[in-house]
């Protein structure tokens, strides 16, 4: 499958933020993984690697 050049502009577009909110959610995260009473900082790790994966899976279309 060959994208047409705007396409392909647009969707690594894409994967720069996505891997810049990976990085944003991660930090936040990570803050609150230390209070060991907060429940969401699981949660944020749950959504940290659900991001990752749709990362490689769309960097993955960018290099057919």
């Amino acid at each position: 499958m060959v994208l047409a050049m705007t396409t392909y502009a647009e969707l690594s577009s894409v994967a720069t933020r996505l891997d810049e909110l990976v990085g944003r959610v991660t930090e936040i995260a990570d803050r609150l993984a230390v209070d060991e009473r907060d429940q969401v900082g699981p949660e944020l790790f749950e959504v940290e690697r659900t991001l990752r994966t749709a990362s490689r899976r769309l960097k993955r279309v960018l290099d057919r």
